[in-house]
């Protein structure tokens, strides 16, 4: 079994010992959920029709990886994630994970493994907690904003990445006029440019896989392919292929002495909930307020 328990969901995955896929869950519950994690492995259990002695081996990844109870040991979501994908999508060399609260690009070589990583886990730009901001602010569901997005034609100013001062941003464009499509197909342009910068860092490498929960938005995917000018695939739940990798390397480790290779985070560091640990500077020009 593995189980990615991340910032914001938890998954996990079971496979048989010829590496076939039995039972998998995702749960979106809270930041860093025990009752999440307990609840996808459950399901996954359940799914899987087997009982939780039949488990042999379980190797957890992601922000609360040290959580997870009767773990054999843990592998970074970077390890993890490449290893995943590029068991789904053979000859991957770039992947870019977009989850609730991070966002990274891994580069791996011919044979998966982690050749070069850029992660952003300090700002909630760009990243699932974004797009709930631009829902909330529009009024809409997090689920219609790729068609509200795919429908925009005219490209406005989103000057903030900041997810706690774009809803100010965006409520300003809706009062001067501004059509909803517009605005969001708008956003989505800006957090592909943004996410471009994690590419240049590792460089641009193809074919190119988008994973996490960000890439169920179709029109993520679609300005992003735009902006990097090559085709993106997407596993068919873009979501799990952390504990998929995790799952395939507990099989890996089963028994044996020795470890594949993980890439360390140094520091790990918590996902981010307020702009606390943000290194940006931010200028506000606040109006001046006379009593009447």
């Amino acid at each position: 079994m593995g189980v990615d328990l991340g910032s914001t969901s938890a998954k996990a995955v079971i496979l048989d010992g010829s590496a076939a896929f039995l039972g998998a869950s995702a749960v979106q519950m809270g930041a860093v959920s025990r009752a999440g994690m307990r609840q996808a492995i459950d399901d996954a259990i359940g799914r899987a029709s087997v009982a939780p002695s039949q488990i042999t081996a379980t190797i957890s990844t992601g922000y609360g990886r040290r959580l997870v109870p009767g773990i054999g040991r843990t592998f970074t979501e970077i390890t993890c994630h490449a290893r995943g994908v590029a068991a789904l999508c053979p000859g991957v060399r770039l992947i870019v994970d977009i989850g609730g609260q991070d966002s990274k690009v891994i580069a791996v070589d011919e044979d998966g493994l982690v050749e070069d990583f850029a992660m952003n886990d300090r700002c909630a730009s760009g990243t699932g907690r974004f797009f709930e901001v631009l829902a909330r602010a529009i009024e809409c569901e997090v689920d219609e904003l790729a068609d509200l997005a795919m429908s925009g034609d005219k490209n406005l100013e989103v000057s903030s990445m900041c997810a706690t001062f774009a809803e100010t941003e965006i409520v300003s464009l809706l009062a001067s006029g501004c059509e909803r499509t517009d605005i969001a197909a708008s956003v989505h342009r800006a957090v592909s440019a943004r996410t471009l910068g994690l590419i240049a860092q590792v460089g641009k490498k193809t074919p190119v896989v988008m994973t996490g929960g960000v890439a169920k938005n179709a029109a993520a995917v679609h300005f992003l392919s735009s902006a990097l000018g090559v085709r993106i695939d997407v596993p068919p739940d873009p979501r799990i292929t952390g504990a998929y990798g995790a799952a395939l390397l507990a099989l890996e480790t089963r028994g044996n002495a020795a470890s594949p290779p993980d890439v360390e985070l140094s520091p790990t560091t918590p996902p981010a909930h307020s702009c606390g640990d943000c290194t940006g500077s931010i200028e506000l020009h606040m109006p001046t307020v006379r009593a009447s």
